[in-house]
């Protein structure tokens, strides 16, 4: 492990959870904060031409990612050579993608046909060529479940990002302000990754065989995870233009703000825990129930309600000019809701080794993708292209949860169902609430919509508690995030 000349100070899962969570929150708070303006200074094109941009060069660096990250802490005996030779494959894997997505940008542009894709992705590219000199000890802080400085590491990289990125909106008004933004937020990332940790990484090619090993299937993996995540957005791209890419690129990134991007940094703790606890088959099973029903808690209530309240939310927060977007956010909403509760299921294959299965797996939901959204259903439009995506998710989500049944032999699907009921029902409540509702009242979009998020969160809130208590209160999400409310306020 990387040599420090500070003694580390490692927390425990549950305060790691609420740092990592905190930290999370904060991360999407500036994050929504900075959609939401631009939003308003910017046009649906803008975004658009962004997001095509981003296609091309998250590609190309999927399909050269070793996922050395991972590895690392996956290995618990990983040393100063394993991190050396880590950080040495990230700078050459920087080079040779930002050299590939270079000679890359015209043809970017002439298969979007826009020629403002090209300067966009050629900035980019040097911007992936920046990042990869980052320092490889940070990846200690989430190895050693130093989830403070793990927090304020991207805390200060985000601010910085977000902080360039409204000057320059206000200044430019034009899709440039969120390159400047990325290009500064992916500077001050270098920097603070040498400032805040005191490992300084030297070439080595020590641990190529190892590293390898382990990283080679997280390469299949990614590069199936990215076509998954990027494919309806190359069709919507191909077949319409870059104000509607643009359209159904943040109303992805709206939708997924209450569910994935909120519980998926849960496994910046679930991963090293998972890992810790391996050797142990029921601790094991413990970690990964509890951890499944905090994410079900969350990510239904989050997605369904948001999926209810899309036709206040989209107006109220973004402006008429995105109108366009509340189908597609309420689609989308409901497909972020499968993304996160498989999240527990994949760190936990993950922490066994098992990165192979998860490999397979997003090949086999790609592929599923590929075949209705461009055989089965070519001419489709936009929607449809939602619509399938949202099919493939769900069905990816309930063979990921089969997988983990057939590795893990200590988890159970009785398991799955007791962790998940309560949540489910309670969901199924909210929402006949909600829909009653909205179709009794009228009022203003800020009314309506604060008067559903209330009841919303009311309704479920006290329906999970009576089921909870009703079962005899169990050991599981509803316990644990209780006590971890009453040493909060002790």
């Amino acid at each position: 492990m990387p040599i420090s000349k500070h003694p580390t100070k490692a927390v425990s899962p549950a305060r790691g959870a609420v740092i990592v969570v905190a930290m999370r929150w904060t991360d999407r708070l500036i994050g929504l904060f900075s959609t939401l303006i631009l939003a308003r200074l910017l046009v649906p094109a803008d975004f658009g031409v962004i997001a095509m941009a981003s296609i091309v060069v998250g590609l190309v660096d999927t399909l050269l990612a070793l996922g050395v990250g991972s590895a690392l802490i996956q290995n618990r005996n990983a040393g100063r050579e394993d991190f050396d030779t880590a950080w040495t494959l990230g700078i050459i894997q920087g080079a040779v993608v930002a050299t590939l997505i270079w000679f890359a940008a015209p043809y970017a542009a002439e298969s979007f046909r826009d020629p403002r894709v090209l300067d966009v992705v050629r900035v980019m590219a040097f911007t992936v060529l920046l990042g990869a000199w980052e320092n490889i000890g940070i990846v200690a802080f989430q190895k050693n479940m130093e989830f403070g400085r793990d927090f304020r590491f991207f805390f200060f990289r985000r601010i910085a990002g977000f902080v360039v990125t409204l000057v320059a909106a206000i200044l430019l008004r034009s899709y440039w302000a969120m390159v400047i933004g990325a290009l500064a937020g992916r500077s001050v990332g270098v920097v603070l990754s040498y400032w805040m940790h005191d490992y300084r990484p030297h070439f080595s090619f020590k641990k190529v065989r190892e590293l390898w090993s382990f990283s080679q299937w997280i390469l299949v993996r990614n590069i199936g995870s990215y076509g998954l995540a990027q494919l309806d957005k190359f069709l919507v791209g191909h077949r319409t233009d870059a104000a509607t890419v643009g359209t159904y690129s943040l109303a992805d990134e709206v939708s997924s703000m209450p569910t994935t991007e909120l519980l998926a940094p849960l496994g910046r703790v679930l991963f090293p825990l998972f890992v810790k606890v391996s050797h142990d088959t029921e601790q094991l099973r413990q970690a990964f129930c509890k951890a499944l029903g905090i994410q079900t808690l969350f990510a239904l209530p989050a997605g369904v309600g948001l999926a209810l309240v899309a036709q206040e939310a989209v107006p109220l927060l973004l402006g008429d000019q995105w109108l366009q977007a509340i189908p597609l956010v309420q689609t989308l909403a409901l497909i972020s809701i499968c993304t996160a509760m498989g999240h527990s299921s994949g760190y936990v294959l993950l922490a066994l080794g098992q990165v192979w299965v998860q490999a397979v797996l997003a090949w086999i939901q790609l592929a599923l993708l590929a075949v209705l959204a461009i055989l089965a259903f070519p001419e489709v439009g936009v929607q449809g292209i939602a619509n399938i995506r949202f099919v493939t998710t769900a069905a990816g989500m309930l063979l990921l949860a089969a997988l983990v049944l057939k590795n893990v032999k200590s988890i159970r699907l009785l398991d799955i169902l007791m962790h998940t009921w309560r949540p489910l029902i309670s969901t199924g409540l909210m929402a006949i609430g909600l829909i009653f509702l909205s179709n009794q009242t009228s009022f203003g979009h800020l009314t309506q919509f604060l008067m559903l998020v209330v009841a919303g969160a009311v309704v479920y809130a006290l329906s999970v508690l009576m089921f909870w208590k009703l079962s005899g209160s169990p050991d599981g999400a509803e316990s644990y995030l209780l006590e971890l409310i009453k040493s909060r306020l002790v």
